[in-house]
């Protein structure tokens, strides 16, 4: 499924259950990690997951439409549009949206390597691991302010 046939689709969905045109631009987005979805306040476009469609398929897909479609309406018709208000259960539940889509398995969740930079002082040979490096001319032991020296990994 391409963009196109995504925004075919989110135009049908809208019509069909929402009884309102979808006026806005629907797009898959490839940068989307952590969530099916999401409705942009600014512009009214909707993104869209495209590991969901590719792992659960077009049911799923559906189902992240609509619940993406409850926040969009919602908000061009001025109501409650966030997770916590009424109007967003009442019209969820009255279109079959679900309120979070199904998780990703682990595989497909990219796992950022973290680099872990080591340094012992040289008075008490104390190791210090962190994720960022540590300016060596500047900063000390923090235990007996001798030198910090950096370890080869």
């Amino acid at each position: 499924m391409d963009d196109i046939q995504l925004q075919r689709l989110v135009e049908k969905i809208s019509l069909k259950y929402f009884g309102a045109p979808f006026q806005h631009k629907a797009s898959f987005n490839q940068r989307l990690r952590t969530t099916g979805g999401r409705y942009l306040l600014q512009t009214g476009n909707i993104e869209i997951n495209k590991k969901y469609f590719d792992v659960y398929g077009e049911k799923e897909l559906i189902g992240i439409i609509k619940h993406e479609l409850c926040h969009y309406h919602l908000h061009q018709n001025k109501m409650g549009y966030h997770h916590k208000d009424r109007d967003f259960k009442q019209l969820a539940q009255k279109v079959g949206a679900p309120r979070f889509c199904t998780p990703l398995p682990s595989k497909y969740l990219s796992k950022k390597t973290v680099q872990i930079h080591r340094y012992q002082c040289q008075t008490c040979k104390y190791i210090y691991n962190r994720k960022r490096r540590v300016n060596t001319d500047r900063f000390v032991c923090g235990k007996c302010r001798g030198k910090l020296l950096k370890l080869e990994k």
